[in-house]
């Protein structure tokens, strides 16, 4: 029975949970506020290595977990180079990798290093498992019509997969002979064509692509997006800004909390962020509407990429909690694709757990970067 302790720094929060054998001893989440952020500000992320790693080790103590009880550490993988699906352990390259940002700053970046400090200094390994970077796609999804800028994979790897294994069991069928359409909602949303075990398309989640989101502009008019770069009223920090972090819902309504912008439209109630003078109560509900005809629309364009050949569309993520606006709305468009399932949330640390647990079973199954 192993003891296995699972880091997921996030943009403004680190979830840290410890389990023996598939028990969960502890789950603690540490929210960071502006403020707490703000010290940090135009720095790399590993500016706040010691803020972070000191947040785990804290944690650890409160639930009186002594060090000689872990037996591998496993932190949600960053902004690698592209690496196929599976259970990495982390090695000098990835961590060099990840502290140069090789391909981009973000807080995931921290899980793996945070990972091997605290595993170098009890004698155990660290590991990562599906980061966003996981790289499936074919040669002719790469394709964007610019070779200067081609179609990358960066999405929500870790659930897509553990959702998509659990409907594969669901539908009676390994992983590996099955056709899935995967959509994971939080702040981001990607979604995944799955031909038998491989993500052979998805949106790239992180910078500007598919549907639009919480709280980023997904894709947008190229050329009404250029012209905005080129008028002189935005610096290149506030364009970004406007792509991811203040997009989507939060452009629309001021917020991207739904279940303050679903109180708004009801009650007429602002909280949380909603704005009223942005947005009328329903020009919200139209706003949720239409994120969930954009889903819609990117899962039917999944599924000419499978050939109409689709067991099932998979809905999971934050967003799949809302049965009232976007899930009825998704199904209504989509459910002639396919059956669809719902799995609501994203249970990334068991995922992490059990990816580890594997590793330590079956060293032999263990990725090298």
């Amino acid at each position: 029975m192993y003891g296995i302790l699972v880091i997921n720094p996030g943009s403004t929060s680190d979830e840290v949970s410890f389990f023996k054998g598939r028990k969960l001893i502890f789950h603690k989440v540490v929210r960071y506020t502006p403020e707490d952020l703000k010290p940090f500000e135009n720095q790399k992320v590993t500016s706040q290595f010691e803020m972070r790693k000191k947040v785990v080790l804290e944690a650890l103590k409160e639930n009186g977990i002594d060090l000689s009880e872990i037996n591998a550490v496993i932190g949600r993988g960053g902004l690698l180079k592209p690496i196929e699906s599976g259970t990495y352990e982390v090695n000098e390259k990835m961590v060099e990798d990840l502290k140069n940002g090789v391909m981009g700053d973000h807080p995931s970046n921290l899980g793996g290093l945070i990972a091997k400090s605290i595993a170098d200094s009890i004698g155990v390994k660290a590991f990562i498992a599906d980061p966003v970077v996981v790289d499936e796609m074919e040669p002719l999804a790469r394709y964007s019509g610019m070779p200067e800028n081609p179609r990358i994979s960066i999405f929500h790897a870790l659930n897509q997969k553990r959702v998509a294994r659990h409907a594969a069991k669901q539908l009676g069928k390994p992983y590996e002979e099955c056709n899935l359409i995967v959509m994971h909602g939080g702040g981001g949303i990607s979604v995944g064509a799955h031909k038998n075990g491989r993500v052979i398309d998805v949106n790239n989640a992180l910078d500007g692509d598919g549907p639009f989101t919480p709280q980023r502009s997904g894709g947008v008019p190229a050329g009404g997006l250029v012209r905005m770069c080129f008028s002189g009223k935005y610096t290149l920090d506030e364009i970004k800004l406007k792509i991811k972090g203040k997009g989507g819902l939060v452009a629309y309504t001021g917020t991207s909390d739904i279940v303050a912008i679903k109180k708004y439209i009801k009650t007429g109630e602002a909280t949380n962020g909603v704005n009223p003078q942005l947005v009328s109560r329903e020009k919200a509900k139209e706003a949720l509407l239409a994120m969930a005809y954009q889903i819609a629309k990117e899962i039917g364009a999944l599924a000419t990429v499978l050939e109409g050949k689709v067991d099932a569309i998979v809905l999971t993520g934050g967003i799949a909690y809302d049965d009232e606006y976007i899930v009825p709305e998704i199904k209504r468009r989509v459910s002639w694709i396919a059956p669809v399932i719902v799995y609501p949330g994203g249970d990334e640390m068991t995922a992490l757990m059990i990816a580890c647990e594997n590793a330590l079973k079956k060293p032999n199954t263990v990725k090298i970067y």
